[in-house]
Protein backbone atom coordinates (compact mmCIF):
# COMPACT_ATOMS: atom_id res chain seq x y z
CA UNK A 1 0.00 0.00 0.00
CA UNK A 2 1.22 3.57 -0.79
CA UNK A 3 1.36 5.53 2.26
CA UNK A 4 -0.42 8.70 1.67
CA UNK A 5 2.56 10.38 4.52
CA UNK A 6 5.16 9.75 2.03
CA UNK A 7 6.98 13.26 1.60
CA UNK A 8 7.23 13.42 -2.24
CA UNK A 9 3.04 12.86 -2.21
CA UNK A 10 2.64 15.25 0.50
CA UNK A 11 5.13 17.61 -2.13
CA UNK A 12 2.58 17.50 -5.12
CA UNK A 13 -0.72 17.31 -2.71
CA UNK A 14 -0.72 20.01 -1.11
CA UNK A 15 0.63 23.16 -3.68
CA UNK A 16 -2.37 20.80 -6.27
CA UNK A 17 -4.64 21.29 -3.41
CA UNK A 18 -3.92 25.20 -2.54
CA UNK A 19 -4.22 25.74 -6.46
CA UNK A 20 -7.58 23.76 -6.44
CA UNK A 21 -9.27 26.08 -3.36
CA UNK A 22 -7.78 29.46 -4.74
CA UNK A 23 -10.22 29.34 -7.69
CA UNK A 24 -13.34 29.28 -5.90
CA UNK A 25 -11.45 31.27 -2.92
CA UNK A 26 -10.72 34.09 -4.71
CA UNK A 27 -13.56 34.01 -7.67
CA UNK A 28 -16.99 32.88 -6.05
CA UNK A 29 -19.02 35.92 -5.76
CA UNK A 30 -16.54 38.25 -5.87
CA UNK A 31 -18.93 40.82 -7.81
CA UNK A 32 -22.00 40.19 -5.59
CA UNK A 33 -21.53 43.07 -3.33
CA UNK A 34 -21.90 46.54 -4.71
CA UNK A 35 -18.38 48.69 -5.05
CA UNK A 36 -17.21 50.43 -1.57
CA UNK A 37 -16.46 54.44 -2.33
CA UNK A 38 -12.65 53.74 -2.76
CA UNK A 39 -13.26 50.95 -5.15
CA UNK A 40 -15.43 53.52 -7.09
CA UNK A 41 -13.40 55.67 -6.87
CA UNK A 42 -11.03 53.84 -9.25
CA UNK A 43 -13.62 52.29 -11.48
CA UNK A 44 -15.12 55.96 -11.79
CA UNK A 45 -12.20 57.77 -12.70
CA UNK A 46 -11.35 54.73 -15.95
CA UNK A 47 -14.33 55.22 -16.78
CA UNK A 48 -14.62 59.03 -17.50
CA UNK A 49 -11.46 58.27 -19.02
CA UNK A 50 -13.50 55.96 -21.39
CA UNK A 51 -16.13 58.16 -21.94
CA UNK A 52 -13.88 61.34 -22.95
CA UNK A 53 -11.69 59.82 -24.70
CA UNK A 54 -8.84 61.69 -22.50
CA UNK A 55 -6.56 59.52 -20.80
CA UNK A 56 -3.86 61.76 -19.27
CA UNK A 57 -6.20 64.38 -17.36
CA UNK A 58 -8.26 62.02 -14.89
CA UNK A 59 -11.39 63.28 -13.96
CA UNK A 60 -14.14 62.51 -11.29
CA UNK A 61 -17.43 63.58 -11.69
CA UNK A 62 -15.79 65.72 -14.89
CA UNK A 63 -13.52 67.93 -12.59
CA UNK A 64 -10.03 67.26 -12.85
CA UNK A 65 -8.90 64.44 -10.17
CA UNK A 66 -5.53 65.34 -8.55
CA UNK A 67 -5.12 62.06 -6.19
CA UNK A 68 -3.38 59.65 -7.74
CA UNK A 69 -1.57 59.71 -11.32
CA UNK A 70 -3.28 57.06 -13.50
CA UNK A 71 -1.74 54.08 -14.32
CA UNK A 72 -4.21 51.90 -12.25
CA UNK A 73 -7.12 53.52 -14.16
CA UNK A 74 -5.51 52.75 -17.51
CA UNK A 75 -5.44 49.10 -16.40
CA UNK A 76 -8.82 49.27 -15.87
CA UNK A 77 -9.87 50.67 -18.33
CA UNK A 78 -8.00 48.16 -20.63
CA UNK A 79 -9.53 45.13 -18.50
CA UNK A 80 -13.49 46.97 -19.26
CA UNK A 81 -12.13 47.00 -23.02
CA UNK A 82 -10.73 43.53 -23.36
CA UNK A 83 -13.73 41.64 -21.57
CA UNK A 84 -16.45 44.30 -22.41
CA UNK A 85 -17.75 43.84 -18.84
CA UNK A 86 -17.37 47.43 -16.64
CA UNK A 87 -18.65 46.25 -13.40
CA UNK A 88 -17.51 44.79 -9.74
CA UNK A 89 -16.13 41.34 -10.96
CA UNK A 90 -13.99 42.57 -13.50
CA UNK A 91 -12.97 45.14 -11.22
CA UNK A 92 -12.00 42.82 -8.41
CA UNK A 93 -10.75 40.53 -10.55
CA UNK A 94 -7.71 42.89 -11.39
CA UNK A 95 -7.19 42.55 -7.65
CA UNK A 96 -6.87 38.93 -8.01
CA UNK A 97 -4.80 38.95 -10.77
CA UNK A 98 -2.06 40.99 -9.34
CA UNK A 99 -2.57 39.29 -5.97
CA UNK A 100 -1.72 35.75 -7.39
CA UNK A 101 0.95 37.54 -9.46
CA UNK A 102 2.53 38.99 -5.87
CA UNK A 103 1.95 35.30 -4.33
CA UNK A 104 3.87 33.35 -7.48
CA UNK A 105 6.71 36.08 -7.08
CA UNK A 106 7.02 35.80 -3.34
CA UNK A 107 7.34 31.78 -4.33
CA UNK A 108 10.12 32.38 -6.39
CA UNK A 109 12.28 34.57 -4.45
CA UNK A 110 11.94 32.33 -1.17
CA UNK A 111 12.31 29.24 -2.39
CA UNK A 112 13.40 26.26 -2.39
CA UNK A 113 13.25 26.07 1.79
CA UNK A 114 9.86 28.69 2.14
CA UNK A 115 8.71 29.54 -0.93
CA UNK A 116 5.60 28.08 -0.49
CA UNK A 117 4.77 28.45 2.83
CA UNK A 118 5.63 32.42 2.25
CA UNK A 119 3.08 32.72 -0.79
CA UNK A 120 0.29 31.03 0.85
CA UNK A 121 0.53 33.02 3.85
CA UNK A 122 0.92 36.19 2.23
CA UNK A 123 -2.34 34.82 0.64
CA UNK A 124 -4.28 34.11 3.37
CA UNK A 125 -3.31 36.62 6.26
CA UNK A 126 -6.91 38.01 7.66
CA UNK A 127 -6.74 41.18 5.77
CA UNK A 128 -5.90 40.03 2.77
CA UNK A 129 -7.84 36.89 2.75
CA UNK A 130 -11.19 38.33 4.00
CA UNK A 131 -10.96 42.05 2.81
CA UNK A 132 -8.62 43.68 0.29
CA UNK A 133 -8.30 40.26 -1.79
CA UNK A 134 -12.16 41.29 -2.63
CA UNK A 135 -12.26 44.84 -3.59
CA UNK A 136 -10.72 46.77 -6.52
CA UNK A 137 -8.17 48.80 -4.89
CA UNK A 138 -4.27 49.93 -6.12
CA UNK A 139 -2.49 48.66 -2.85
CA UNK A 140 -2.15 44.90 -4.07
CA UNK A 141 -0.71 45.79 -7.33
CA UNK A 142 1.21 48.44 -6.26
CA UNK A 143 3.09 46.61 -3.21
CA UNK A 144 3.94 43.93 -5.78
CA UNK A 145 5.65 46.64 -7.82
CA UNK A 146 7.49 48.07 -5.03
CA UNK A 147 8.55 43.67 -3.49
CA UNK A 148 10.26 43.41 -6.63
CA UNK A 149 12.14 46.36 -6.27
CA UNK A 150 12.85 45.24 -2.68
CA UNK A 151 14.02 41.81 -3.95
CA UNK A 152 16.19 43.05 -6.98
CA UNK A 153 18.30 45.36 -4.80
CA UNK A 154 19.63 42.83 -3.22
CA UNK A 155 19.76 40.20 -6.09
CA UNK A 156 21.71 42.46 -8.13
CA UNK A 157 23.94 43.96 -4.94
CA UNK A 158 24.95 40.95 -4.20
CA UNK A 159 26.08 40.11 -8.15
CA UNK A 160 27.66 43.39 -7.78
CA UNK A 161 25.57 44.46 -10.98
CA UNK A 162 24.91 47.84 -10.05
CA UNK A 163 24.04 49.21 -13.33
CA UNK A 164 21.02 46.90 -13.50
CA UNK A 165 20.83 47.56 -9.57
CA UNK A 166 19.66 51.15 -10.03
CA UNK A 167 18.03 50.50 -13.97
CA UNK A 168 15.28 48.07 -12.15
CA UNK A 169 14.74 49.94 -8.69
CA UNK A 170 14.47 53.26 -10.95
CA UNK A 171 12.12 51.67 -13.39
CA UNK A 172 9.92 49.90 -10.68
CA UNK A 173 9.94 53.08 -8.34
CA UNK A 174 8.24 54.79 -11.58
CA UNK A 175 5.85 51.90 -12.19
CA UNK A 176 5.36 52.27 -8.65
CA UNK A 177 4.54 56.28 -8.96
CA UNK A 178 2.25 56.61 -11.51
CA UNK A 179 0.31 53.90 -9.50
CA UNK A 180 0.32 56.20 -6.12
CA UNK A 181 2.47 58.80 -6.46
CA UNK A 182 5.11 59.92 -3.70
CA UNK A 183 5.06 56.30 -1.70
CA UNK A 184 7.17 54.89 -4.56
CA UNK A 185 10.01 57.06 -4.10
CA UNK A 186 9.82 57.09 -0.47
CA UNK A 187 10.82 52.96 -0.84
CA UNK A 188 12.85 53.86 -3.84
CA UNK A 189 14.68 56.21 -1.26
CA UNK A 190 14.69 54.36 1.88
CA UNK A 191 15.25 50.85 -0.05
CA UNK A 192 18.65 51.76 -1.67
CA UNK A 193 19.80 53.62 1.81
CA UNK A 194 19.40 50.73 3.72
CA UNK A 195 20.79 48.15 1.46
CA UNK A 196 24.26 50.44 0.94
CA UNK A 197 24.58 51.58 4.23
CA UNK A 198 24.01 48.19 5.21
CA UNK A 199 27.11 46.86 2.94
CA UNK A 200 28.65 49.61 3.66
CA UNK A 201 28.91 50.49 -0.14
CA UNK A 202 27.53 54.09 0.09
CA UNK A 203 29.87 54.96 -2.80
CA UNK A 204 28.02 53.45 -5.27
CA UNK A 205 25.06 56.28 -4.69
CA UNK A 206 27.30 58.67 -6.28
CA UNK A 207 27.96 56.92 -9.67
CA UNK A 208 26.82 57.52 -13.03
CA UNK A 209 25.09 54.59 -13.03
CA UNK A 210 22.78 55.69 -9.88
CA UNK A 211 22.57 58.74 -12.51
CA UNK A 212 21.42 56.77 -15.63
CA UNK A 213 18.76 54.88 -13.19
CA UNK A 214 17.50 58.54 -12.34
CA UNK A 215 17.49 59.69 -15.39
CA UNK A 216 14.97 56.54 -16.32
CA UNK A 217 12.65 57.46 -13.53
CA UNK A 218 13.13 61.12 -14.68
CA UNK A 219 12.12 60.38 -18.65
CA UNK A 220 9.00 58.51 -17.39
CA UNK A 221 7.73 60.01 -14.67
CA UNK A 222 8.78 63.76 -16.20
CA UNK A 223 6.97 62.17 -20.13
CA UNK A 224 3.86 61.79 -18.31
CA UNK A 225 3.84 64.79 -16.42
CA UNK A 226 4.99 66.93 -19.76
CA UNK A 227 1.82 65.86 -21.30
CA UNK A 228 -0.51 66.70 -18.69
CA UNK A 229 0.65 70.25 -18.45
CA UNK A 230 0.22 70.79 -22.22
CA UNK A 231 -3.62 70.14 -21.07
CA UNK A 232 -3.54 71.28 -17.48
CA UNK A 233 -0.49 72.99 -16.15
CA UNK A 234 1.09 71.73 -12.99
CA UNK A 235 0.67 74.07 -9.77
CA UNK A 236 -2.39 72.59 -8.67
CA UNK A 237 -1.52 68.73 -9.41
CA UNK A 238 1.97 69.25 -7.65
CA UNK A 239 -0.02 70.63 -4.50
CA UNK A 240 -2.45 67.80 -4.06
CA UNK A 241 0.39 65.62 -4.64
CA UNK A 242 2.66 66.89 -1.37
CA UNK A 243 -1.10 67.44 0.55
CA UNK A 244 -1.64 63.49 0.11
CA UNK A 245 1.71 62.52 1.55
CA UNK A 246 1.80 65.02 4.55
CA UNK A 247 -2.13 64.55 5.39
CA UNK A 248 -1.03 61.55 7.24
CA UNK A 249 1.62 62.63 9.59
CA UNK A 250 1.40 64.85 12.44
CA UNK A 251 1.47 68.16 10.17
CA UNK A 252 -2.48 67.53 9.63
CA UNK A 253 -2.98 65.55 13.57
CA UNK A 254 -0.65 66.92 15.85
CA UNK A 255 1.59 65.56 18.43
CA UNK A 256 -1.00 64.31 20.74
CA UNK A 257 -1.98 61.85 18.16
CA UNK A 258 0.87 61.11 16.49
CA UNK A 259 2.65 59.97 20.24
CA UNK A 260 -1.06 57.84 20.34
CA UNK A 261 0.00 55.75 17.16
CA UNK A 262 3.45 54.91 17.94
CA UNK A 263 2.19 53.05 20.66
CA UNK A 264 -1.15 51.52 19.33
CA UNK A 265 0.46 51.29 15.58
CA UNK A 266 2.39 47.41 16.26
CA UNK A 267 -0.74 45.78 18.11
CA UNK A 268 -3.20 47.16 15.48
CA UNK A 269 -1.01 45.66 12.48
CA UNK A 270 -0.52 42.24 14.57
CA UNK A 271 -4.23 41.74 14.48
CA UNK A 272 -5.05 42.67 10.82
CA UNK A 273 -2.25 40.46 9.94
CA UNK A 274 -3.45 37.41 12.04
CA UNK A 275 -3.30 34.39 12.01
CA UNK A 276 0.61 34.69 10.91
CA UNK A 277 1.36 36.66 12.83
CA UNK A 278 1.18 34.48 15.99
CA UNK A 279 4.68 33.34 14.92
CA UNK A 280 6.18 36.05 16.56
CA UNK A 281 6.42 34.57 19.40
CA UNK A 282 9.53 32.25 17.35
CA UNK A 283 11.34 35.42 17.95
CA UNK A 284 11.71 34.87 21.66
CA UNK A 285 14.99 33.64 22.20
CA UNK A 286 18.60 34.35 23.84
CA UNK A 287 20.02 34.09 20.17
CA UNK A 288 17.49 36.17 18.18
CA UNK A 289 20.53 38.21 15.89
CA UNK A 290 22.86 35.26 16.00
CA UNK A 291 20.53 33.03 14.46
CA UNK A 292 19.09 36.01 12.19
CA UNK A 293 22.74 36.78 11.05
CA UNK A 294 23.14 33.85 9.52
CA UNK A 295 21.17 33.86 6.22
CA UNK A 296 21.82 37.18 4.97
CA UNK A 297 18.69 36.90 2.43
CA UNK A 298 16.37 36.96 6.06
CA UNK A 299 19.10 39.69 7.49
CA UNK A 300 17.87 41.79 4.47
CA UNK A 301 14.27 41.06 5.13
CA UNK A 302 14.30 42.09 8.18
CA UNK A 303 15.97 45.09 8.38
CA UNK A 304 14.44 46.70 5.09
CA UNK A 305 11.57 45.71 6.53
CA UNK A 306 12.43 47.63 9.74
CA UNK A 307 13.43 50.81 7.96
CA UNK A 308 10.49 51.07 5.20
CA UNK A 309 8.40 50.54 7.99
CA UNK A 310 9.30 53.34 10.31
CA UNK A 311 7.71 56.32 7.81
CA UNK A 312 4.06 54.31 8.84
CA UNK A 313 4.89 54.10 11.70
CA UNK A 314 5.02 57.54 12.53
CA UNK A 315 1.76 58.45 10.10
CA UNK A 316 -1.24 58.53 12.09
CA UNK A 317 -3.58 57.30 9.50
CA UNK A 318 -2.27 54.54 7.97
CA UNK A 319 -4.71 51.62 6.71
CA UNK A 320 -3.34 48.08 7.26
CA UNK A 321 -3.37 47.36 2.94
CA UNK A 322 -0.44 50.00 2.87
CA UNK A 323 2.07 47.30 4.27
CA UNK A 324 1.50 44.91 1.97
CA UNK A 325 4.30 45.23 0.95
CA UNK A 326 5.99 44.36 3.95
CA UNK A 327 3.98 41.37 4.59
CA UNK A 328 6.77 38.43 2.62
CA UNK A 329 9.46 40.20 4.39
CA UNK A 330 8.14 39.77 7.72
CA UNK A 331 6.58 36.28 7.03
CA UNK A 332 9.88 34.88 5.35
CA UNK A 333 11.67 36.18 9.11
CA UNK A 334 8.88 34.33 11.11
CA UNK A 335 9.19 30.80 8.94
CA UNK A 336 13.14 30.92 8.73
CA UNK A 337 12.91 30.97 12.73
CA UNK A 338 9.64 28.86 12.96
CA UNK A 339 11.16 26.03 11.57
CA UNK A 340 14.74 26.33 13.07
CA UNK A 341 12.85 26.20 16.32
CA UNK A 342 10.24 23.15 15.47
CA UNK A 343 13.63 21.54 14.34
CA UNK A 344 14.87 22.66 18.08
CA UNK A 345 11.60 21.13 19.52
CA UNK A 346 11.17 24.14 20.93
CA UNK A 347 8.27 25.36 22.84
CA UNK A 348 7.45 28.19 20.39
CA UNK A 349 7.01 26.33 17.15
CA UNK A 350 4.79 23.72 19.70
CA UNK A 351 2.76 26.54 20.73
CA UNK A 352 1.69 28.41 17.74
CA UNK A 353 1.08 24.52 16.34
CA UNK A 354 -1.35 23.93 18.81
CA UNK A 355 -3.15 27.39 18.69
CA UNK A 356 -3.42 26.65 14.70
CA UNK A 357 -4.59 22.95 15.47
CA UNK A 358 -6.92 24.51 17.58
CA UNK A 359 -7.89 27.36 14.91
CA UNK A 360 -8.53 24.30 12.31
CA UNK A 361 -10.67 22.46 14.96
CA UNK A 362 -13.23 25.69 15.11
CA UNK A 363 -12.83 26.02 11.36
CA UNK A 364 -15.15 23.10 10.93
CA UNK A 365 -17.43 24.47 13.20
CA UNK A 366 -17.79 27.58 11.71
CA UNK A 367 -18.60 25.67 8.43
CA UNK A 368 -22.15 24.04 10.08
CA UNK A 369 -23.26 27.27 11.58
CA UNK A 370 -24.97 28.31 8.42
CA UNK A 371 -27.31 24.91 8.61
CA UNK A 372 -28.81 26.98 11.79
CA UNK A 373 -28.23 30.15 10.51
CA UNK A 374 -31.17 32.15 9.79
CA UNK A 375 -29.63 34.93 7.53
CA UNK A 376 -28.28 32.13 5.27
CA UNK A 377 -31.91 30.03 4.50
CA UNK A 378 -32.17 31.49 0.97
CA UNK A 379 -28.66 30.25 -0.39
CA UNK A 380 -29.03 27.48 -2.64
CA UNK A 381 -28.02 24.00 -1.53
CA UNK A 382 -27.18 25.39 1.87
CA UNK A 383 -27.14 21.94 3.41
CA UNK A 384 -24.30 20.37 0.96
CA UNK A 385 -22.25 23.37 0.92
CA UNK A 386 -21.99 23.31 4.48
CA UNK A 387 -21.46 19.44 5.26
CA UNK A 388 -18.92 19.60 2.20
CA UNK A 389 -16.86 22.50 3.47
CA UNK A 390 -17.31 21.01 7.38
CA UNK A 391 -16.24 17.93 5.84
CA UNK A 392 -13.24 19.22 4.22
CA UNK A 393 -11.92 21.16 7.01
CA UNK A 394 -11.79 17.75 9.34
CA UNK A 395 -9.50 16.08 6.16
CA UNK A 396 -7.38 19.14 6.46
CA UNK A 397 -7.47 19.52 10.18
CA UNK A 398 -6.43 15.50 10.64
CA UNK A 399 -3.84 16.06 7.80
CA UNK A 400 -2.57 18.95 10.07
CA UNK A 401 -2.33 16.39 13.02
CA UNK A 402 -0.43 14.01 10.93
CA UNK A 403 1.65 15.23 8.94
CA UNK A 404 3.92 17.28 10.85
CA UNK A 405 6.20 18.78 9.02
CA UNK A 406 3.71 20.25 6.30
CA UNK A 407 1.55 21.97 8.93
CA UNK A 408 2.09 25.67 8.69
CA UNK A 409 0.88 24.71 4.66
CA UNK A 410 -2.19 23.03 5.41
CA UNK A 411 -3.58 25.25 7.90
CA UNK A 412 -3.20 27.73 4.74
CA UNK A 413 -5.11 25.15 3.36
CA UNK A 414 -8.00 25.60 6.08
CA UNK A 415 -7.84 29.27 5.78
CA UNK A 416 -8.69 28.78 1.88
CA UNK A 417 -11.91 26.57 2.95
CA UNK A 418 -12.75 28.94 5.62
CA UNK A 419 -13.17 32.01 3.06
CA UNK A 420 -14.92 29.20 0.60
CA UNK A 421 -17.62 29.18 3.35
CA UNK A 422 -17.64 32.67 3.54
CA UNK A 423 -18.09 33.42 -0.09
CA UNK A 424 -20.92 31.33 0.50
CA UNK A 425 -23.02 32.32 2.77
CA UNK A 426 -21.63 35.67 4.62
CA UNK A 427 -21.61 37.59 1.26
CA UNK A 428 -25.07 36.97 -0.13
CA UNK A 429 -25.94 38.04 4.10
CA UNK A 430 -24.17 41.55 3.48
CA UNK A 431 -25.99 41.86 0.40
CA UNK A 432 -28.77 41.92 2.20
CA UNK A 433 -28.32 44.54 4.45
CA UNK A 434 -25.57 46.95 2.88
CA UNK A 435 -26.56 50.12 2.23
CA UNK A 436 -24.73 50.20 -1.09
CA UNK A 437 -26.74 47.65 -2.14
CA UNK A 438 -29.81 50.01 -2.30
CA UNK A 439 -27.67 52.81 -3.69
CA UNK A 440 -26.85 50.14 -6.70
CA UNK A 441 -30.21 49.30 -6.97
CA UNK A 442 -32.07 52.57 -6.41
CA UNK A 443 -29.58 54.19 -9.40
CA UNK A 444 -30.04 51.77 -11.96
CA UNK A 445 -33.52 51.71 -11.62
CA UNK A 446 -33.20 56.17 -12.01
CA UNK A 447 -31.08 55.45 -14.97
CA UNK A 448 -33.74 53.52 -17.00
CA UNK A 449 -36.44 55.97 -16.05
CA UNK A 450 -34.46 58.76 -17.38
CA UNK A 451 -34.50 56.92 -20.76
CA UNK A 452 -31.56 59.07 -22.47
CA UNK A 453 -32.67 61.96 -20.93
CA UNK A 454 -29.51 63.67 -19.36
CA UNK A 455 -28.90 63.11 -15.82
CA UNK A 456 -27.43 66.18 -13.70
CA UNK A 457 -26.33 66.94 -9.80
CA UNK A 458 -28.78 70.02 -8.76
CA UNK A 459 -25.46 72.28 -7.59
CA UNK A 460 -23.93 70.42 -4.51
CA UNK A 461 -26.73 67.89 -3.68
CA UNK A 462 -24.76 64.86 -4.17
CA UNK A 463 -21.20 65.79 -2.38
CA UNK A 464 -18.99 63.20 -2.36
CA UNK A 465 -20.71 60.55 -3.56
CA UNK A 466 -18.75 58.18 -6.50
CA UNK A 467 -20.66 55.17 -6.25
CA UNK A 468 -23.57 56.93 -7.25
CA UNK A 469 -21.72 58.32 -9.79
CA UNK A 470 -20.13 55.28 -11.06
CA UNK A 471 -23.21 53.52 -11.47
CA UNK A 472 -25.20 56.73 -13.54
CA UNK A 473 -22.09 56.86 -15.36
CA UNK A 474 -21.97 53.49 -16.47
CA UNK A 475 -25.35 52.96 -17.39
CA UNK A 476 -25.79 56.55 -19.16
CA UNK A 477 -22.83 56.16 -20.91
CA UNK A 478 -22.23 60.33 -19.79
CA UNK A 479 -20.23 61.79 -17.23
CA UNK A 480 -22.25 63.00 -14.21
CA UNK A 481 -21.75 66.21 -13.19
CA UNK A 482 -22.78 69.43 -11.23
CA UNK A 483 -25.22 71.70 -12.55
CA UNK A 484 -25.10 75.37 -11.39
CA UNK A 485 -26.98 77.02 -14.19
CA UNK A 486 -30.34 77.35 -15.63
CA UNK A 487 -32.72 73.89 -14.78
CA UNK A 488 -32.60 72.37 -18.38
CA UNK A 489 -36.86 71.18 -18.87
CA UNK A 490 -35.90 67.66 -20.34
CA UNK A 491 -32.90 66.84 -18.06
CA UNK A 492 -33.62 65.01 -14.85
CA UNK A 493 -31.61 66.36 -11.60
CA UNK A 494 -30.49 64.78 -7.95
CA UNK A 495 -31.59 66.97 -5.91
CA UNK A 496 -31.34 66.97 -1.85
CA UNK A 497 -34.40 67.93 -0.48
CA UNK A 498 -33.26 69.16 2.53
CA UNK A 499 -30.18 71.66 1.54
CA UNK A 500 -32.26 72.89 -1.75
CA UNK A 501 -36.02 74.11 -2.59
CA UNK A 502 -37.37 71.48 -4.23
CA UNK A 503 -40.90 73.65 -5.29
CA UNK A 504 -39.57 74.40 -8.47
CA UNK A 505 -39.02 70.31 -9.48
CA UNK A 506 -41.74 67.29 -10.14
CA UNK A 507 -40.29 64.27 -8.12
CA UNK A 508 -40.22 60.97 -9.97
CA UNK A 509 -38.07 58.74 -7.69
CA UNK A 510 -36.09 58.63 -4.95
CA UNK A 511 -32.28 57.45 -5.33
CA UNK A 512 -29.90 56.36 -1.92
CA UNK A 513 -26.93 57.36 -1.39
CA UNK A 514 -23.66 55.96 1.00
CA UNK A 515 -23.26 58.87 3.39
CA UNK A 516 -25.32 57.97 6.56
CA UNK A 517 -27.88 55.75 3.71
CA UNK A 518 -28.90 58.79 2.63
CA UNK A 519 -31.79 59.85 -0.30
CA UNK A 520 -32.12 62.05 -2.94
CA UNK A 521 -35.13 63.19 -4.84
CA UNK A 522 -34.82 62.32 -8.56
CA UNK A 523 -35.99 65.08 -10.43
CA UNK A 524 -37.28 67.60 -13.70
CA UNK A 525 -38.08 70.74 -13.79
CA UNK A 526 -41.94 71.65 -13.03
CA UNK A 527 -43.92 72.78 -15.89
CA UNK A 528 -45.88 75.78 -15.24
CA UNK A 529 -49.65 75.56 -16.17
CA UNK A 530 -50.90 79.05 -17.71
CA UNK A 531 -54.24 79.46 -16.51
CA UNK A 532 -56.81 81.19 -19.47
CA UNK A 533 -60.01 82.52 -19.78
CA UNK A 534 -59.70 82.70 -23.54
CA UNK A 535 -62.57 79.89 -24.20
CA UNK A 536 -64.91 80.84 -20.84
CA UNK A 537 -66.84 82.52 -23.16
Amino acid sequence: MVKIQHFSTKQSILPAAALVLLVPALLFNLGLVAFYDDEAIRALVALEMQTSGNYISPTLFGELYYNKPPLYNWILLAVFEATGQNNEFTSRAVTVFFLLLYALSVYQWMKPRHGLVTALALLTCGRILFWDSMLGLIDICFSWVIFLMFMLVFQKGEKQEYGQLFFWSYLLAAIGYLLKGLPAVLFLGTTLLTYFIWQKKTKRLFSWMHAAGAMIFISIVGGYYYLYARQNGLAEIIQTVFHESAKRTFIEYGWTDTVRHLFTFPFEMWYHFLPWTLLFICFFRKDFFKILKENKFITWNALLFLTTLLPFWASVEVYPRYLFMHVPLLFSVFFYFYYKNKKENGWQAKTVEMVFFAASCVAIVLALFPLGWEQAKDVPYRIPKSIGLAALSALFSYLYFRWKNQRMIVFALVLLTTRISYNFFILPSRLKIECSTLVRQTTLQAAKMANEHPIYIYKNSLGFQPLTGYYFTRETGHILKKDFGEIKKDAFYLVHPGNYDASIFKKYGEVKIKWKCGTLWFMKKRLLRIKSNFFKN
